[in-house]
């Protein structure tokens, strides 16, 4: 259990994700000191409350991992495991085109905040039980496996971010390219 901010503390803490998110959105890497100077702050209190860049970065992404998580939640209760999985991965890959600060915390390989491990293990959970479950559906191909899952998703993402454009048509390219995907991982009831 954590102590509740001072108010003080509290507005300093949700100027400096503020700011960082500003930063992030407009694809500058974050540095602390950066950070602090945009916000007013002390760099001093920057530090009090994001030790590394890694751990602010974290706090940014935060908001999107846990709304991508709900919605594994969401999924899971789908009747329609076709549609559950889709769903799922279509709003994972809209999150990774439109909020910059998911792709690299998604692609750490260590997190400096244990929230963030366990978003990230609730949303690699989902996937292998939606993917599971479609797969004993017989409605996707029987060779797909939850490993192989990741990597199209990022690799939709990172096409569409290469394509360009605003926020909304990057996630305009990126349903189209994983709805091409989804049609080849699809198993009629003759293929599976």
């Amino acid at each position: 259990m954590t102590t509740p901010l001072r108010k003080d503390a509290a507005r300093n803490w949700q100027r400096i994700v503020s700011v960082a998110r500003e930063l992030v959105d407009e694809g500058t890497p974050l540095q602390l000191n950066d950070v602090a100077r945009r916000a007013g702050l002390g760099v001093g209190t920057v530090y009090r409350h994001f030790a590394t860049p890694e751990a602010l970065l974290e706090a940014v992404a935060a908001p999107g991992l846990e709304a991508l998580a709900a919605h594994g939640e969401q999924a899971l209760t789908d009747a329609d495991p076709w549609r559950g999985l889709t769903g799922f991965l279509h709003l994972t890959v809209e999150a990774q085109v439109t909020d910059a600060a998911l792709p690299p915390v998604a692609a750490a390989a260590t997190d400096a905040v244990p929230r963030t491990t366990e978003l990230k293990e609730a949303l690699a959970s989902a996937g292998t039980i939606l993917l599971a479950r479609a797969r004993d559906a017989g409605v996707v191909r029987p060779d797909l496996t939850a490993a192989d899952l990741v990597p199209l998703v990022c690799g939709i993402a990172h096409a569409a971010n290469v394509h360009g454009g605003t926020p909304a048509e990057r996630a305009e390219t990126a349903h189209r390219y994983l709805a091409t995907l989804l049609e080849g991982l699809h198993a009629t009831p003759s293929s599976a």
